[in-house]
């Protein structure tokens, strides 16, 4: 019989996992996987920020997140630097003025390591609740603007040429991962979310044929790393959130050395 935490943790990482696998996949394609670390290294910062100002920590989160996008969309048009410098420079400052700001509020005793890493196992039913009406309102926006998304990551000038206005899905997609980081923060910690967005969707990508498909295994795989980390994290008492990423390395790993090449062969003939 488990108990109760390690059950709250299981529905909070399923359900998690089922929102990280689709929107992952655009991360993937779009090749954003360093754009998706600098979302959440900003995440400290907007914890510190929602300590200073006292309000909502998951608001706290997605506002610099928001902001950290919108930043990163008006520095490119300047063209003064490449993107991935500009990542770099919007991450490690973020990370770096968060921890600074934290150390200056002495007056609050502050996780850093729970925020960092996460605690899947100390989520409430209430945290459980706010995942799966957040899980449900990104998904259905996702599913909304799925056929946009997919022409933009294709092709974003026949997109733009289409009248689906690329930009805007940009944003919109920018928005949707600040608020998956403003949610998935105090489950596996701001260094490990990029771990849940990226591997389940490049385990995915070598099982599947659609993007579709992609979408789907990828929710799945997300779900079994989640529930193999926790059960492993149980038997060899290790920390909660690192083992669920490792267990998504499994997965990886597993997809890489099977032939999966033959079997979806065999199958689209």
């Amino acid at each position: 019989m488990l108990d109760d935490f390690f059950t709250r943790a299981l529905l909070a990482g399923v359900g998690l996992s089922l929102v990280t696998g689709p929107l992952g996949c655009y991360i993937v394609w779009r090749r954003m996987s360093y754009f998706g670390d600098t979302m959440a290294h900003s995440a400290l910062l907007g914890v510190a920020l929602s300590f200073l100002f006292e309000i909502n920590l998951m608001l706290g989160v997605f506002i610099v997140a928001a902001a950290v996008a919108g930043a990163l969309l008006l520095l490119q048009r300047r063209n003064a630097l490449s993107t991935d410098a500009l990542l770099g420079i919007l991450s490690h400052s973020t990370l770096a003025i968060g921890l600074v700001m934290v150390a200056f509020m002495s007056w609050i005793r502050v996780d850093l390591m729970g925020f960092l890493f996460g605690d899947i196992l100390a989520v409430s039913v209430p945290d459980i609740v706010v995942i799966y009406i957040g899980g449900i309102v990104i998904l259905a926006l996702l599913i909304g603007m799925w056929r946009p998304l997919l022409a933009a990551t294709v092709n974003a000038e026949v997109a733009e040429a289409e009248g689906m206005r690329p930009e805007v899905t940009r944003v919109v997609l920018m928005l949707l991962l600040a608020s998956v980081i403003a949610i998935a923060m105090k489950i596996v910690g701001v260094l490990l979310i990029t771990s849940l967005l990226i591997i389940p969707a490049a385990t995915a990508r070598r099982l599947s044929s659609t993007p579709e498909q992609m979408a789907v295994i990828s929710a799945g795989i997300g779900a079994l790393a989640v529930t193999g980390g926790l059960f492993g994290s149980l038997r060899f008492d290790t920390p909660s959130g690192p083992s669920i990423v490792v267990a998504a390395l499994c997965l990886f790993l597993v997809s890489i050395a099977l032939p999966v090449h033959l079997w979806r062969a065999k199958r689209e003939a």
